[in-house]
């Protein structure tokens, strides 16, 4: 199973770079996580026909804010990944993340734009980057995929 991932849209509406997601990188995807920063709930129409669970940042409007969480825990074949954006200085943020979730085998996040790929605690820590926003230090615009077999990984897919 592929899951695809994505954070910090920072979009007033979906583009046409958003939408071509869908026929890209995201096109054999059964699910969709947005780890927040989606700026409005519109950003969401562009993954249409597929699952979407997404939570609410720190830049999110009030018509996100209304109608998301701030942290989810999605369950997929047998396991668990916690969904959440960050807040604050990237210094320290897994640490601050991982203590808001208990048994989860990945924690998906964003916040920082920066990828994250890697396991800490025995658990993976996975930030896709940004789609959109600020890049500093030469990053580009990125997403993810999470798969699941016999285990969970993640790839950072620049775009």
């Amino acid at each position: 199973m592929k899951i695809g991932v994505i954070s910090d849209t920072h979009l007033s509406e979906p583009s046409k770079e958003l939408y071509g997601l869908m026929e890209g990188v995201f096109a054999d995807v059964s699910t969709i996580l947005h780890a927040g920063d989606l700026t409005n709930i519109e950003i969401l129409e562009a993954f249409t026909g597929k699952e979407i669970i997404a939570v609410c940042g720190n830049m999110d409007r009030n018509n996100v804010t209304a109608r998301l969480l701030i942290k989810e825990i999605v369950k997929v074949d047998g396991y668990r990944i916690g969904l959440i954006h960050g807040w604050g200085s990237s210094t320290g943020i897994e640490d601050k993340i991982m203590e808001k979730f208990n048994g989860v085998h990945a924690i998906v996040y964003g916040h920082t734009h920066k990828p994250a790929n890697h396991i800490k605690n025995g658990v993976l820590m996975f930030n896709p980057g940004a789609f959109a926003g600020t890049f500093l230090f030469g990053r580009k615009p990125s997403v993810g995929i999470l798969s699941i077999d016999n285990g969970i990984r993640g790839d950072i897919v620049y775009i």
